[in-house]
């Protein structure tokens, strides 16, 4: 219950604080682009699954779409699938929606589109935004939940990752910009280990992300091929067109 209640909590810090890290927070980190690996796909679904679906749904998502992705109906069944779920069933999250509202005054919000709704001029993708968010919080004791995010400062979600990548505090340097003293994120402190190096724990997260944005759009891959042949095609056709539009026309003066 505990575990189901920190994710909720998360979901709603999401939902809300999402809508001003386009204004503020620091840089966004290039998300990486592992949507033709499909072990790091599979992966990402395994995290999906694990620590997202007790409170999102990913509504527009059905399991056994995850079989464009290299996994069987048995692998799905007996690994990403609840007791109670179908792996033609769509992705909804196992808290009751009533409870949610009637307890957190709102719904979380549904992930299978996320990776595509939040971007910002000249900071990035919605990729990149999450790749960011993911990997950038820090113990706050000023905070109800102790956490806070560079991604987006006061972030009312609390860092429900934190066994993996541990307890951390940013270390900050005094710099001088245009005159005045600033202070500059330096590196990281880590306060208590977590269960995975942080190396480990960025990839991890990019497995997530790389698997959220593929949620997102599942049938990009499968366009991209299809157009990339229909170019090389009207580059073929272009060039044999041009070829007897010349043959046809040499006798003519």
């Amino acid at each position: 219950m505990k575990k189901v209640f920190l994710t909720v909590v998360a979901a709603l810090g999401l939902m809300t604080g999402a809508a001003h890290a386009a204004g503020g927070g620091i840089a966004w980190d290039k998300a990486p682009d592992r949507s033709n690996d499909l072990a790091a796909l599979q992966n990402g679904a395994k995290l999906f699954v694990n620590y997202c679906l007790n409170c999102h749904s990913a509504a527009f998502m059905r399991f056994n779409r995850l079989k464009d992705i290299g996994l069987t109906d048995q692998q799905i069944k007996d690994n990403l699938l609840f007791t109670t779920d179908k792996v033609g069933d769509t992705m909804k999250a196992s808290i009751d929606p009533k409870q949610a509202k009637e307890w957190f005054g709102g719904n979380p919000p549904d992930l299978t589109l996320v990776a595509r709704s939040r971007s910002a001029q000249g900071k990035g993708t919605g990729a990149d935004y999450l790749y960011t968010y993911l990997r950038n919080y820090y113990v706050d004791d000023t905070k109800p939940t102790g956490w806070n995010n560079l991604a987006f400062p006061n972030v009312g979600m609390p860092h429900v990752l934190w066994e993996l990548q541990g307890k951390r505090a940013p270390v900050y340097e005094t710099v001088m910009d245009h005159g005045h003293e600033v202070q500059r994120l330096k590196g990281w402190e880590q306060l208590t280990p977590g269960t995975m190096g942080a190396e480990r724990f960025d990839q991890e997260m990019g497995d997530l992300v790389s698997y959220l944005s593929w949620m997102a759009e599942p049938a990009k891959n499968t366009r991209v091929r299809v157009g990339f042949g229909v170019m090389l095609f009207l580059l073929f056709m272009t060039f044999f067109a041009w070829r007897l539009n010349a043959a046809y026309w040499k006798d003519v003066k």
